[in-house]
């Protein structure tokens, strides 16, 4: 029985594809349009429960169509899916003047979808019909084998859809604005059907071209194209990573990519768990590939063996291994050896329902990855978990005008992991942010002068802190208060008296949230350095804090000699193999407190606080001879070998400003290179 009627009006065949697959395994009857032409003949011929418009179409917006349907169906249940339209004012017009009931963001699930279809239609799921319980997990299975198929068809057309877009971003450079208008279509679809089939990194870095030929395609005048063509690298360094899903490359005898030798230091070491061999050997590929040690066991006594043998940042189980469920096992098994037992671990299956998630985390997991995944994903897993081996230490900012709150909250946070600062003169808060940078604010609601709210609103209207997470500290509750709360900004509130363990809990649960969004937006997908805004922010904090100590402060200006040579030579994976491997190394030698940031290309800065400049030429002369020792092999299995140049600045003796030392460590890093590279100059 039809649980449903869904008209689904999308351009993107992909999305199309998978949408459709899902919702009507789900039970609903699924129209599907590509144009604004073909929604009218079906709506024409069909009654609809339901509609689910996107909101750029060929030849008309999402927003104009839903206008003419509410000429003639005025009540129909309408889903909006757009990349834009993520303001409260849009919100407000959306549902108001077009009475849309859901606006949904994309890059959407399918799951996500099917949940908001549920709810604009008011329906509870029909019963399930008298199946045994091996039939309705076959059925489950199908359907995860039938989206499956369709992620890794969709990942085998990625390299396609590529060179298409960088097809037209070429004719585009010819001053051809049709060019132009092609490649910002085929870079929206990128970013809206990559995410929904999970391939996230794809979708970041399709996001961010398109938000540059957004605007490029609107105005009229120069281009540029240097931010556009950086854009473009990045969406096809990380699209070229995405490693083939299809059967074929998982199957026992498949040719297999030679990556470098591990001479070059890994980024870190994961145990791969699963019985299934040519799986196993796909992913110590993928592994090479992105400078990732993987080993492997295919049983509970080999991974304990392989475990105890060394020291890992991570274990990975299948959860069926060996049979329904044989990973849970496995794992506790893991857990109880006393030297494992806060080793990050995490799980992968073709299954991922609520049963198998909770069972998960019940095992002490704190991952759950699909099977098969990517070389990106398995890379941000290890990632994950080596940032769990190494915990950084957070800070907490405490506003309340009260001396014996800021005490007790004081008291009740600080942990090794948790530094708090307390502040009761509100006037003071926007000093004490750009002295403190906390990673969380504590904001009382009363107070004398400025209240809560309005501190809230100030925070929220300085660029820099707009991703801040903000708690409130209230005696009220009310619909009203919440109402205002969020309305100023704050991301949650407690009720006094507040409860010691609650507030841990909701303190480091929005550090740890906060952490994961911070690295993903400040930090460079491939070596793991900041990127260059987070970087020159830190830098300046960092700068500041020196003057005001009396203390010196390096900066290293770091560039691979004739890298460029590198890639047309050894091919640019082993290209991307160098510049991930230089990372490592700037993240391994250097202390937690100096910054690192891959500034462009081949180029790195260092921020050494407090060094001078003989022990900041001594540690980049290090490093130096440690890059050059490592041992990298070309695409065509040829080895070679690397070296940097670099450049250096002091201050105060260099100069007293962030631009000023750039200027100098660059010009110094130019004549290293002008004498033949492989030089530290400063």
């Amino acid at each position: 029985m039809s649980r449903g009627t869904l008209l689904f009006l999308e351009d993107d065949q992909d999305l199309q594809s998978l949408v459709c697959a899902y919702l009507r395994e789900r039970g609903y009857e699924v129209e599907s349009a590509r144009t604004v032409k073909e929604a009218r003949n079906l709506l024409s011929l069909i009654r609809v429960d339901a509609a689910i418009v996107d909101g750029l179409l060929p030849g008309m917006t999402g927003t104009e169509f839903i206008q003419e349907l509410r000429q003639t169906q005025p009540t129909l249940p309408i889903l909006f899916a757009s990349a834009f339209w993520k303001d409260l004012k849009s919100h407000d017009q959306l549902t108001r003047r077009f009475k849309v009931s859901r606006v949904m963001h994309k890059p959407y699930t399918p799951q996500e979808l099917l949940i908001w279809v549920e709810q604009v239609l008011a329906r509870r799921p029909p019963p399930l019909p008298p199946k045994t319980l091996a039939e309705n997990t076959r059925a489950d299975d199908d359907l995860d084998a039938t989206l499956q198929a369709l992620r890794a068809e969709y990942g085998t057309r990625l390299a396609e859809k590529l060179r298409e877009l960088m097809a037209a971003m070429l004719r585009a450079r010819a001053a051809n604005p049709e060019a132009l208008e092609e490649a910002y279509q085929l870079v929206h679809k990128l970013h809206g059907t990559a995410g929904s089939y999970g391939f996230h990194a794809v979708s970041g870095a399709a996001r961010h071209l398109e938000s540059l030929l957004k605007p490029a395609r609107e105005v009229k005048g120069a281009v540029d194209w240097r931010a556009l063509d950086a854009a473009l690298h990045e969406l096809a360094t990380v699209a070229r990573s995405i490693a083939p899903t299809s059967p074929a490359a998982q199957a026992p005898g498949a040719a297999k990519t030679k990556a470098p030798p591990m001479e070059v230091e890994p980024r870190g070491t994961v145990l791969l768990v699963d019985d299934d061999e040519a799986w196993l050997a796909d992913v110590e590929r993928m592994g090479k590939e992105r400078l990732l040690r993987v080993v492997t066991a295919r049983n509970a006594d080999e991974a304990v063996a392989e475990a105890r043998r060394q020291r890992l940042d991570g274990v990975l189980l299948h959860v069926d291994l060996g049979g329904k469920e044989g990973g849970f096992p496995v794992a506790e098994r893991l857990r109880a050896e006393p030297e494992l037992r806060e080793l990050p671990l995490g799980f992968f299956g073709a299954g991922g329902d609520v049963t198998y998630r909770i069972a998960a985390i019940h095992c002490g997991a704190s991952l759950y990855l699909p099977r098969p995944f990517s070389a990106v994903e398995l890379s941000e897993a290890v990632e994950r978990m080596v940032a769990a081996r190494r915990p950084e230490r957070s800070r907490v900012l405490v506003v309340d005008d009260d001396p014996e709150a800021v005490r007790a909250l004081s008291a009740a946070l600080t942990s090794q992991l948790v530094e708090v600062v307390g502040l009761e003169d509100p006037y003071r808060m926007v000093d004490v942010l750009a002295e403190q940078r906390p990673d969380l604010l504590l904001l009382d609601v009363e107070m004398p002068g400025p209240s809560g709210f309005d501190l809230c609103r100030i925070v929220r209207s300085m660029p820099e802190w707009q991703s801040l997470p903000i708690l409130f500290i209230t005696a009220h509750t009310g619909v009203e208060f919440r109402v205002a709360a969020f309305q100023a900004g704050a991301d949650d509130y407690l009720a006094k008296p507040v409860m010691r363990e609650e507030l841990r809990a909701r303190v480091q649960s929005r550090l740890e949230r906060a952490r994961l969004a911070r690295d993903r937006a400040e930090r460079d997908v491939l070596t793991g350095l900041l990127l260059r805004r987070p970087f020159l922010e830190g830098l300046r904090a960092k700068l500041a804090e020196a003057q005001r100590m009396g203390r010196t402060l390096a900066l290293g200006f770091l560039d691979v000699d004739r890298f460029k040579k590198v890639n047309d030579t050894h091919g640019h994976l082993a290209g991307d193999r160098v510049l991930m491997q230089l990372g490592r190394l700037l993240t391994a030698r250097f202390r937690k407190e100096d910054l690192r940031c891959r500034w462009g290309g081949e180029e790195f800065v260092v921020a050494l606080m407090g060094a001078s400049a003989e022990g900041a030429r001594d540690i980049l002369a290090r490093t130096a001879a440690e890059l050059a020792r490592a041992d990298f092999e070309g695409d065509k299995g040829e080895h070679f070998h690397v070296t940097f140049s670099a450049g250096l600045a002091v201050a105060p003796q260099d100069g007293a400003d962030v631009e000023t030392l750039l200027r100098v460590a660059d010009e110094r890093l130019y004549r290293a290179k002008a004498q033949g590279g492989n030089r530290l100059e400063g």
